[in-house]
Formats: C-alpha cells, structure tokens, sequence
C-alpha cells in the first residue's frame, strides 16, 4: 500500500473539511451579530458550537496530523524548500486564525460579543487569501 498516497488522500479531505469550517463560522458570527432576538441567539450559539468542535477541531487536528505524516514520508529536507517555507506560515496564521474565532466563539456563549457584524465580514476573507496562497505554491512550487 502506499502510504504517501493514502496521507495525502486524508489531508486534503481533512483540509477540505477545516476550510468549511474557517469560512463559515465567521458568516455564522455575522448574523449572531446582527441577530436581537435571545431564541435565536441561542440557535446561533449551538449552530457556532457544534461546528468549531465537531468540525473545525477534529478537521484541523487531523489536517495536521496527516500533513506531519506527508512531512515525514518526503523527509524533512523539504523545509529547505520555499513553497513548503511559504506553506507553513501560511498554516501558522490558518491555526491562529481558528483559535481567534474559538475566542470569539466563547465571548458570543456569554452574551459579550463587541464586534460588528462587518468585522467577522471583513476577516472572513482570511482563510479565502491563505487558501489561494497555499494552493498556488503547493501546484507551482516556486524556488
């Protein structure tokens, strides 16, 4: 069986799933802002829940985890390399990223939310800049 195959295969699902989760809990958020009624801030608070730890965090736990499995098949030679350099960091600000919003996610549980709904649209665009980023130099590996 090959092993790298099978990694990779599990990555970009895992990555794929993650990547949902990043774009659409700050949509979530917009509307929660905007929202007046308790009843449905409520419904917003256990939409914003299940999807951060039952989606998010298993998806990036195991995009990590396969991704350091992919890592270790190719050798870690490949750090020397500038996408995979650009890649990283890329990562790095992806996971800061989703603990930002599991911040936000615990402020907007206990009522204290004091950002506008045009905040949460505005970084919404993060993951879509990092995702386009991580696929042009993962695809054309820049020297």
């Amino acid at each position: 069986m090959n092993f790298y195959l099978l990694y990779k295969s599990l990555h970009l699902i895992s990555v794929i799933s993650w990547m949902a989760g990043l774009l659409y809990l700050p949509r979530i958020f917009v509307y929660h802002s905007e929202t007046k009624q308790s009843s449905q801030s409520e419904t917003f608070k256990t939409m914003e829940r299940k999807l951060y730890n039952y989606i998010m965090m298993p998806a990036m736990i195991l995009s990590w985890l396969f991704g350091l499995l992919l890592i270790h098949s190719l050798g870690f030679s490949i750090f020397l390399e500038l996408w995979m350099q650009i890649k990283t960091a890329a990562i790095l600000i992806l996971t800061h990223y989703h603990f930002y919003l599991g911040k936000h996610l615990k402020m907007f549980a206990v009522d204290n939310n004091y950002k506008s709904s045009k905040f949460f649209r505005i970084i919404n665009e993060i993951p879509t800049v990092l995702l386009i980023v991580i696929v042009f130099v993962v695809v054309f590996k820049p020297l």
